[in-house]
């Protein structure tokens, strides 16, 4: 009996420190991006985008379509900065579903890079599940040969509207390179701010990433998408619940239409970005 009781005792304080290092708080360590809507996209060059965002600190960019994408990549790899993503649209309707022509040749052309495919999903359509299905296996069975991962991205309106419908699709689409992001300006445009953990926990298993921005909680897309460092809305305790459960991919700063300089907002928001990481290491030295 006593020979039971030692080993149940050491097997007790083994498991002891195991269970306090998941008790820690987590450390904000995500790589942090700019959606490039808010870096000069038409505006400014890549390289001046690029230099921009390696100056302030960024750890790269979320980039749009698939138009000269080997001068963008170019212009971050001598800033030693990362495309996170590139924003496509794939359509459904009457006539069937299809998507942006220029999607193959991009994929060949990021082969490698680990750049998100973010897929918004327009259109209505009676089968609309079925036409999003088979073409979204279309366009992840395209991207693993490439070696990349799809992301569906809920915009309001869209087929994909929601986080919900993101999770509901990646399952029946059923590709292991296909998942779902967690837009923090739509989520909230949906009025549900009582989902969020429970919606966080459901996202988990199929969770690529995630973007945020300052925020009020309800209100138009000015109101909606504001720098980090604005809006009522806690951006911090969003950021808390993602690590507490166990998120650790990347998150982008949306910036679609925020008015002002865009360097002096970018400076801002990654100030703001900054101070989440000190709260949260401090929270963790405690």
């Amino acid at each position: 009996m006593s020979k039971i009781i030692f080993a149940a005792v050491s097997l007790a304080l083994c498991l002891a420190p195991m269970t306090l290092l998941a008790a820690e708080p987590p450390v904000l360590d995500n790589p942090f991006f700019a959606f490039d809507n808010g870096t000069g996209r038409g505006k400014l060059s890549p390289d001046q985008q690029a230099t921009m965002l390696g100056e302030l600190g960024y750890a790269g960019i979320g980039y749009t379509g698939t138009c000269n994408i080997p001068e963008m990549l170019a212009a971050l790899d001598r800033q030693e900065l990362k495309m996170f993503s590139t924003y496509v649209w794939t359509r459904i309707g009457p006539d069937g579903p299809s998507y942006d022509p220029g999607l193959p040749e991009a994929m060949k052309q990021l082969k490698g890079r680990d750049t998100l495919i973010w897929l918004t999903v327009q259109g209505k359509a009676d089968d609309g599940d079925a036409q999003v299905v088979k073409i979204v296996r279309e366009v992840a069975d395209m991207a693993r040969q490439s070696g990349l991962r799809v992301a569906l991205y809920p915009h309001l309106g869209f087929h994909v509207a929601t986080t919900e419908d993101g999770i509901r699709i990646a399952k029946k689409v059923d590709r292991e390179n296909v998942g779902t992001s967690l837009n923090l300006c739509h989520w909230l445009k949906e009025g549900d701010v009582a989902s969020m953990e429970p919606l966080i926990k459901a996202a988990m298993p199929r969770l690529f990433v995630v973007s945020i921005n300052g925020a009020d909680h309800e209100g138009g897309w000015d109101r909606l998408i504001r720098p980090l460092d604005e809006g009522e809305f806690d951006v911090y305790g969003f950021l808390r619940a993602l690590k507490k459960h166990g998120y650790d991919g990347s998150v982008g700063l949306q910036c679609y239409a925020v008015k002002g300089d865009k360097r002096e907002n970018l400076a801002r928001s990654i100030g703001a970005w900054r101070k989440f990481q000190e709260r949260m290491a401090a929270e963790k030295a405690k």
